[in-house]
């Protein structure tokens, strides 16, 4: 159902507050770039430190900006299933095509509470969700053996894989068939996880390089892998730069670069370093 070059949102604040207008910007100019699809208020959206009024306005303005123009997979994610619930119906009622889903961190569910979980949410909204599995950040691990069995209920119709570990598309593949949206959410291992089954990638570094990003996955969609790895070879230094800090310090002040948006983040993400400044400084020749 999703495939191709998924930017994941970063969410532009000034003097502390949504900045409406950047939000619009951006949209915008991803789309003139040729992103294939939109994903607002995830972890790069910083969705942890929104309130829900935020929450609700950020995938109320991507949606109203979007027009329909490409997908948009709504973050809808929350330690608490009832939470999950309401963000996900909301993104519904607001015609997003999908939404994003994590479960675990910080409760530390065993593997039959997180599929009661995410149970728990298809069974109260009818919209495709995504299950993002991000152990680094969640703590727990969706089993392959799990997501088969997520991917049997109503809805569930892919995953975005942000384990670090190459080899669990294939595991996962052999589990679920091919009739599932694979999609990587490591810009560093995007193309790999394209070359053994994947279908896309949902991208911090398609914030400031969409262009780039976009003509990789195509090339990846194609069959065009050495294109895709010459692209994915350009844009190795940026990678790097973005995730040298926690993140998406990096990637704003990447789009600062741009005249998208502030750098501005929220605690306790902290501004960027000079040293870091002055990398991405030297690598905007990417960027665009």
């Amino acid at each position: 159902m999703f495939s191709g070059s998924y930017v994941a949102l970063v969410t532009p604040f000034i003097n502390g507050k949504l900045d409406e207008a950047a939000l619009r910007r951006i949209v915008n100019w991803q789309l003139d770039k040729g992103t294939h699809g939109l994903v607002p208020v995830g972890t790069t959206g910083e969705s942890p430190t929104l309130s829900e009024t935020e929450h609700k306005r950020v995938v109320e303005i991507v949606v109203e900006e979007n027009n329909g123009r490409v997908p948009i997979i709504a973050g809808a994610g929350s330690n608490n299933p009832v939470e999950a619930l309401a963000y996900a119906r909301h993104a519904k009622e607001l015609g997003a095509n999908a939404v994003l889903c994590v479960a675990g961190y910080y409760n530390r569910p065993n593997q039959d509470g997180l599929y009661a979980h995410f149970e728990y949410i298809t069974n109260g909204v009818d919209i495709p969700m995504v299950i993002y599995n991000i152990p680094p950040r969640a703590i727990v691990d969706i089993e392959p053996q799990t997501m088969a069995k997520l991917a049997a209920l109503p809805n569930v119709v892919g995953v975005k894989d942000a384990t670090g570990d190459i080899s669990r598309i294939s595991l996962e593949r052999m589990a679920l068939g091919n009739n599932f949206s694979y999609l990587s959410g490591d810009d560093l291992a995007a193309v790999a996880y394209n070359s053994v089954g994947g279908n896309g990638c949902i991208s911090v570094t398609a914030n400031v390089a969409p262009s780039r990003c976009s003509a990789m996955q195509t090339a990846c969609l194609q069959g065009d892998y050495q294109e895709a790895k010459r692209i994915h070879d350009e844009l190795i230094p940026l990678h790097a730069a973005i995730f040298n800090e926690p993140s998406p310090a990096g990637v704003k002040y990447a789009a600062s670069l741009l005249g998208l948006c502030s750098e501005e983040t929220r605690l306790p993400i902290m501004p960027l370093s000079a040293k870091s400044k002055g990398t991405l400084d030297s690598l905007q020749h990417l960027m665009g």
